[in-house]
């Protein structure tokens, strides 16, 4: 069983794509893309996703933006489902970082090098993914303080103990010049 420590726990921040970079399908996506998608549908119109499957989504993106940068998203993992868990612990291993997004193309056209260079998309999803086409698109910051939640007793006697042992271990040893001073007190 996990637990969280704090209200942070599985939230994210990254890039889903990263403007003027050619992916791995012959794609470049210009800075202003997103842009009217990003006003008609809203942060809450746009699914988070595992591996671009609808029938499992895993999180809740919180924010939504273009930068100079590329399209930077902040969100959250839903641990009570049982693939974003999977996917923490992946995350958490380092295994996962990968974003991809899911549009539909509005705007386009082919480069004489072959490049389809996107003007405008529809964007619907965005996703955790192992391989994205776009290998700049991915997550740089993740909260992974989950512990183990232990039910235990603790003894304060043997605790106390072992704090005092730890302290006299710790302790500079005593002084036998002048100044000497010891930290043995009298109880």
């Amino acid at each position: 069983m996990l637990r969280e420590t704090d209200n942070n726990i599985g939230h994210f921040e990254g890039y889903a794509s990263v403007f003027n970079v050619v992916d791995r399908g012959n794609d470049l996506i210009s800075p202003g893309a997103f842009k009217r998608s990003l006003l008609d549908r809203g942060t809450q119109g746009i699914k988070f996703l595992w591996q671009h499957d609808p029938r499992e989504p895993v999180g809740i993106l919180d924010e939504i933006y273009e930068d100079a940068r590329g399209l930077y998203v902040r969100g959250r993992l839903i641990l009570d489902v049982g693939r974003a868990k999977e996917a923490y612990q992946l995350l958490n291993a380092g295994a996962l970082d990968g974003l991809s997004i899911g549009f539909h193309t509005l705007k386009s056209k082919q480069r004489s090098d072959g490049v389809r260079l996107l003007t405008e998309v529809d964007l619907w999803e965005i996703s955790l993914v192992t391989f994205p086409m776009n290998e700049l698109a991915r997550i740089s910051h993740f909260k992974t303080d989950l512990i183990p939640d232990f039910n235990f007793a603790v003894d304060k006697t043997a605790f106390v103990a072992g704090l005092r042992h730890l302290t006299a271990l710790m302790a500079p040893p005593a002084c036998n010049g002048a100044s000497g001073y010891s930290l043995k007190k009298d109880l």
